[in-house]
């Protein structure tokens, strides 16, 4: 091991030579052991032995006076190995001395050192944990993160067919939204379609979104109002040549060229209201308080038309007459209605023709005509039954019980909540795949 010659390990500065460390002063070989008395009176008397056999006994004097210069070295030799022996015990009892001192601040720095470790790895743990714990919330929150390629999660939530038709509807209507604090605009668009397909309770998604119920019932309105008026033009009547060049096979057969139009009814179950409002919503029918919506849809199986909402007692008629239907007939169209339907002298004003399936008029049984009509038409009209039950069913919030919130007429206009839910179900509908005419197996889904 290398032995420092300095107090401080390294030479002092060159002009500081009241410095100990100015010169080298450790280990200069005075702390080495010295010859013992035995050891220097065996070499002063080979000395004296070899001088005898060389020069004989004339030297005496000589002799002596060398001997005692020898002994007087002795003596100062003696002295100086006494003191470095007293130097390096005061060196060592110092050594000794610093060494217990230091000894706390090394187990001090030791546990440090410890400490600083252990808190390291915890440190190191915690941040980990927080990494795996954003993680499972971010799995969790109702964001797009949750819904990317997740095409299960898309349909039980929104009814839409996949993530791209989801985000392509968001990307329209994102500019016209208003900026909450506390729901993102996609969050927004979600908590309304959830309520439409699962009609959960505003109480229920208040906890999912982290809202208070005012809150989320107010921006339910909002998305409401913004995805009637930026998606409308997705619920339209489609030109009469288009029409005929995507009919089905079967309405080709029955029909020819006339372009047809299938119409129907459905109604929606509200809670009681007031005496003369519990009177007009009353439904014979349903024997219960509707409000009655009529709808049509091509032969393709496109929802085209949905008229406002009506009250329960008012007939089929009526609201054909009165919802604006008869203003987009075209000349040889075709209406292919139920039995309820007295429309005949109205739809001819339009130059228009009525189909109503035959019935017996008290007769015991149809004729083979008659029958073969009814089946065939009745085999056309099913499809809009088809329709109606894939609206209820798809968006449930129109096939329960509607509170008489939504039955409140907007401030400064004609419709209602409740007829802006009923147009964006029919919307969101046909931005499903038709329930009428089947794609190709081959197609897939773009997403």
């Amino acid at each position: 091991m290398v032995k420092h010659l300095f107090h401080s390990g390294k030479p002092a500065y060159e002009m500081d030579e009241s410095h100990p460390d100015w010169a080298p002063a450790l280990h200069l070989g005075h702390s080495e052991d010295t010859a013992t008395v035995s050891d220097r009176h065996a070499l002063t008397q080979q000395r004296h032995n070899l001088r005898e056999s060389e020069g004989g006994g004339h030297n005496e004097q000589n002799i002596m006076n060398e001997d005692q210069r020898d002994g007087v070295q002795g003596v100062a030799a003696e002295e100086e190995g006494y003191m470095d022996q007293t130097e390096a015990a005061v060196e060592e009892e110092e050594y000794r001395e610093t060494t217990e001192t230091d000894k706390p601040a090394d187990k001090r720095l030791r546990a440090e050192c410890q400490f600083c470790a252990q808190s390291s790895a915890e440190v190191t743990r915690l941040l980990q944990e927080n990494r795996e714990l954003r993680s499972e919330l971010n799995k969790q929150k109702m964001d797009e993160e949750f819904f990317k390629d997740n095409t299960e999660k898309v349909q039980y939530y929104t009814g839409l067919q996949c993530f791209a038709v989801l985000f392509s509807m968001f990307t329209t209507v994102k500019p016209f939204l208003p900026v909450a604090k506390k729901l993102s605009q996609f969050q927004m668009v979600l908590l309304t379609l959830i309520r439409l397909r699962l009609d959960l309770p505003i109480q229920h998604l208040s906890h999912i979104f982290n809202v208070s119920p005012s809150t989320l019932s107010a921006t339910f309105a909002d998305t409401i109002d913004v995805l009637y008026a930026r998606l409308t033009p997705l619920l339209y009547w489609p030109e009469r040549h288009c029409l005929q060049a995507t009919m089905p096979h079967k309405f080709l057969e029955t029909f020819g060229k006339r372009v047809p139009i299938i119409v129907d009814c459905f109604e929606i179950h509200t809670e009681r209201q007031n005496s003369m409002a519990c009177a007009q919503s009353f439904s014979h029918y349903k024997g219960t308080h509707t409000i009655k919506y009529l709808i049509g849809i091509t032969p393709q199986g496109l929802i085209s038309f949905v008229s406002k909402g009506w009250e329960g007692r008012a007939s089929d008629k009526h609201i054909t007459e009165n919802c604006g239907l008869l203003n987009k007939l075209l000349p040889g169209d075709v209406v292919l209605a139920d039995r309820g339907f007295d429309i005949k002298d109205s739809v001819g004003m339009m130059c228009a023709e009525v189909t109503i399936p035959p019935f017996n008029k008290r007769r015991c049984q149809l004729d083979i005509k008659d029958e073969e009509d009814t089946r065939a038409i009745a085999h056309i009209r099913i499809h809009i039954e088809r329709i109606i039950g894939s609206l209820r069913s798809k968006y449930t919030l129109i096939h329960n019980t509607i509170p008489i919130s939504l039955l409140l007429p907007s401030k400064d206009e004609e419709f209602t909540l409740l007829d802006k839910i009923v147009n964006v179900c029919c919307i969101l509908v046909n931005m499903c795949p038709s329930v009428v005419v089947r794609p190709d197996e081959t197609e897939k889904c773009a997403c």
